[in-house]
């Protein structure tokens, strides 16, 4: 079977999809969803607590075994808010990787309204209307406004059914004080976009995910609401949540436990959301962040990849001379093809990487001439780049800042271990790529043989070609002595 499978790492739960792929649509055929509240595991200076890392374990071994017959590059595991502020999300992705068997991606939280709003656009007809999608998880909620398929407008806010929980219902007790507080809280985070959100409108509210299926499930089997969440049920929700005053206490139908221990919290943030944007109505959907991550996947292995009109957009968007990045993107490959075997740097990430790094390597002129390469480091690390996890865009911008003068040996420590040696390497081949292009002028070049062994580089070039391009020859003169603070050696004739 054409099998493929995403994995969720959310704060409040882990969800496993494995769907059958037949012409680029999905079905459905086994479904995991493991409530670790792996958000309620961070302690007051939030490093993930060894409890809630081997409960986080437990579970991802089993979806491990799960998936493991289907090939790495048909699956694709992400994580969310939590994993994006525990301060040892290193340590936990070494554990986490290896009981899944897979690479984690930890995911901005733009990104994952990206895909958040993909999984509901393909779980729901395709009206022409705006949208306003609302997913409340367990570190962050996210809302996106759009049309179609495309999202238009994405916003992570840092409020979550689980920590909201822990914050203001900490013993489970909930009353009118506490909920309005939590609900004040939540309108302070909702207060910056509220205004433009209304300014570009929406036809349809559709909400997505846990908190929200859960919040309907309840209203409707209760007898509040028909179809859907609306202003009046939640009032009666409301009501009946402060009538009980806690949850160990409450009763509502189609409500699971693990569900009712951190509904306080996703109830405060769902009420402040209908009462900050005036909405009256939402539609639930059941398309949310797995089956998005799952259409994006199958978006990349049928070439249709996000990530490359991004780089495409920013190319636009930075006035970047393209023509220079494109001669440059030619040499980085034609040099990485010829080492990647020597050097191990043979993965699809690694020939990305270098593509991305010379058509971006120049964004930061749209700043300053000086010091640009560290201009490019930061709009790189810091720019909404639909497609890309957090690793991606820390590594392209670790590329981009080591692409001339010093060598950067501290940022490369930023990075996580196991990339470090092939960014290392690929920070070599952009660099001397970049510097045999310095004249702009892809006539110049002649053809040139790149050799490798360890961390020995020749470059040979064509009889006197070298002596009739002193420029250049000073050029790689100045390179050789950058490169040995870097740990390479390189020899030219």
């Amino acid at each position: 079977m054409d099998l493929a499978a995403s994995v969720d790492i959310g704060s409040h739960s882990f969800h496993l999809l494995v769907v059958q792929v037949e012409n680029e649509t999905i079905r459905p055929i086994d479904k995991i969803r493991d409530p670790v509240a792996l958000a309620a595991g961070l302690d007051e200076n939030r490093f993930l607590t060894p409890e809630a890392i081997t409960k986080a374990i437990n579970s991802l071994n089993k979806f491990g075994e799960r998936i493991k017959a289907i090939p790495a590059h048909r699956v694709r595991a992400v994580g969310t808010n939590t994993l994006r502020i525990a301060k040892n999300s290193e340590q936990f992705l070494k554990l986490a990787e290896a009981a899944l068997g897979h690479q984690i991606e930890i995911i901005s939280g733009h990104e994952e309204a990206r895909l958040i709003y993909l999984g509901v656009a393909h779980s729901m007809e395709d009206d022409g209307q705006k949208r306003l999608v609302v997913d409340i998880g367990g570190g962050s909620t996210e809302l996106i406004l759009g049309e179609s398929f495309i999202p238009q407008r994405v916003e992570s806010l840092y409020m979550g059914c689980v920590s909201f929980s822990k914050t203001f219902f900490p013993d489970g007790i909930v009353s009118a004080s506490r909920l309005r507080n939590a609900e004040i809280s939540a309108l302070q985070e909702l207060e910056p976009i509220v205004g433009s959100f209304k300014k570009y409108g929406w036809q349809r509210v559709i909400g997505s995910s846990g908190t929200i299926l859960a919040i309907q499930q309840g209203v409707i089997a209760e007898g509040w609401s028909n179809s859907g969440i609306t202003a009046s049920s939640l009032k009666k929700l409301r009501k009946h949540l402060l009538s009980i005053g806690q949850i160990d206490k409450l009763s509502i139908k189609g409500i699971d436990f693990d569900r009712k221990q951190v509904l306080a919290g996703g109830f405060a943030i769902l009420s402040a959301i209908f009462e900050s944007l005036g909405i009256e109505t939402m539609e639930v959907s059941s398309g949310a962040l797995r089956e998005g991550v799952i259409y994006d996947l199958l978006g990349r292995l049928c070439q249709k990849d996000i990530r490359e009109k991004t780089v495409r957009d920013l190319i636009s968007r930075f006035q970047i001379d393209e023509a220079q990045a494109e001669r440059v993107r030619a040499l980085s490959v034609s040099f990485y093809e010829k080492v990647k075997k020597d050097w191990k740097i043979e993965e699809d990430f690694h020939k990305r990487m270098i593509i991305w790094a010379s058509l971006l390597h120049e964004i930061g002129l749209f700043i300053s001439y000086s010091q640009y390469h560290k201009h490019g480091q930061y709009l790189l690390n810091h720019l909404d780049m639909p497609g890309f996890s957090l690793r991606d865009q820390q590594c392209l911008a670790f590329l981009v800042r080591s692409h001339r003068r010093k060598f950067p040996l501290s940022e490369l420590q930023l990075l996580r271990q196991e990339d470090r040696e092939a960014m290392r390497k690929l920070g070599v081949l952009l660099r001397l790529s970049v510097l045999l292009n310095r004249v702009r002028n892809s006539q110049e070049l002649p053809e040139i043989t790149i050799t490798v062994n360890a961390n020995l580089i020749s470059l040979t070039f064509p009889k006197g070609w070298l002596q009739n391009h002193p420029l250049t020859s000073a050029d790689l003169a100045t390179e050789s002595k950058y490169l040995i603070n870097a740990g390479f050696f390189l020899q030219y004739s």
